[in-house]
């Protein structure tokens, strides 16, 4: 035995490649801790001082209408389609539409999106223009004669900034505070599609008893942005049935650190629980 261990000694292993991208190197910041404050190790693309000055765009809307059930995973050879459906331009700016399709390898549609992006001070024609050749449903007016009848309380975290850039989005200005204040919002602002996600989820945990697949539809204007750390109420009316076994819903999420609305307009179709469902 002592004979076979002493030939292990000095054996060498076949080389295996190895690579590792931006993305990697994040996760691994944020598993060992990273703070939001920890800019030398979770900012590994930090721009130079002296940004130069330029129009703003602003995520304005998002919509996501799910066709069929998502896998955990997905494999080879899904694809991504967008075009261009609508443009309004008024005296603030360009508003640019678009849908975008999620497809499996076979060309089937799991998912339906639409995005809205506000230019802030774009011109084209210098008028008033508008052609909209296909949208998602828009949400209904919030019932003033009765209370919610669904209200969800959650809390951003310091770092949630940080997480929600291992999705992809690596914009630095929901990272860099400097980049926020020159932008003048004091500091670092959330993603808007992680607020976008709280929502959903609060609704899934709300109505749908925890079953992510009970959402079919989910849309929101973005109507004040949510910084880091931030507490956050989503409150849900239901407003009728809505396609295929759903209910339709009116929410809004509101900043309770701000008090202002962060998601508007809130419509939703989802399948609502039987009352002895358990999450």
């Amino acid at each position: 035995m002592a004979a076979e261990l002493s030939k292990l000694v000095g054996h060498e292993q076949p080389t295996i490649p190895v690579s590792w991208n931006k993305r990697d190197v994040l996760l691994y910041a944020a598993g060992i801790g990273a703070k939001a404050d920890d800019l030398n190790i979770v900012y590994v693309s930090k721009a130079p001082a002296g940004i130069p000055k330029c129009k703003v765009a602003m995520h304005g809307s998002q919509s996501i209408e799910i066709l069929k059930d998502l896998p955990v995973a997905s494999g080879p050879g899904w694809t991504w389609t967008t075009k261009y459906t609508g443009i309004v331009e008024n005296k603030k700016g360009i508003i640019l539409i678009s849908e975008s399709i999620l497809l499996d390898p076979r060309k089937v549609p799991y998912a339906r999106l639409y995005s809205s992006s506000f230019h802030i001070g774009a011109k084209a024609t210098g008028e008033r223009f508008s052609k909209v050749i296909a949208g998602p449903p828009q949400g209904k007016l919030i019932p003033k004669d009765h209370k919610a009848d669904w209200s969800v309380q959650d809390k951003t975290s310091p770092e949630q900034a940080l997480v929600f850039r291992l999705s992809g989005d690596y914009n630095p200005f929901h990272i860099d505070p400097e980049i926020g204040k020159k932008g003048g919002f004091g500091g670092v602002v959330l993603h808007s599609l992680s607020t976008f996600g709280f929502g959903a989820r609060a609704l899934i945990k709300a109505i749908g008893a925890g079953d992510p697949r009970s959402l079919k539809f989910f849309g929101a204007r973005f109507t004040s942005p949510v910084r880091p750390g931030d507490a956050l109420q989503t409150e849900v009316w239901e407003i009728g049935p809505g396609p295929n076994g759903t209910i339709e819903v009116a929410f809004v999420t509101k900043d309770l650190t701000s008090g202002k609305v962060a998601l508007g307009g809130g419509i939703a179709y989802i399948k609502k629980a039987s009352p002895e469902a358990k999450l």
